[in-house]
């Protein structure tokens, strides 16, 4: 499967934007899905996850309340809502797809397909 992810920009704190994750070459009801971050000189994170059926999300702590996950699988695309965004949230942002088990898990290890990153910039 290939990923696209887009959606990122430029945007003041408090704003919001919406990345979106573009799948080809293979249907997306066949992945558990997750979203990551990577800031300049950092590990890359993980900040949101969901499974095949899109019925059990998951996200990390400093995300939780702000940013909702989700996927329309007839449409072989994924999203993240992102509210209430902060400096701290700029980062590259990267989609993943798991083919194996029954979780999406929060390890980047976990992941099998990765899209290319797009940027997101919170000015303060």
């Amino acid at each position: 499967v290939q990923l696209q992810a887009s959606g990122g920009g430029l945007v003041q704190a408090g704003g919001s934007l919406t990345l979106s994750c573009a799948a080809s070459g293979r249907t997306l009801s066949t992945y558990h899905m997750g979203w990551f971050r990577q800031a300049p000189g950092n590990e890359r994170e993980f900040v949101a996850a969901i499974i095949r059926s899109g019925v059990i999300t998951d996200y990390a702590d400093s995300v939780k309340g702000r940013f909702t996950i989700s996927r329309d699988n007839a449409k072989n695309m994924v999203y993240l809502q992102m509210n209430t965004l902060k400096p701290e949230d700029t980062a590259v942002y990267y989609c993943a797809a798991r083919t194996r088990g029954i979780a999406a898990p929060r390890g980047r290890y976990e992941y099998d397909y990765w899209g290319q990153g797009t940027l997101v910039t919170v000015s303060s």
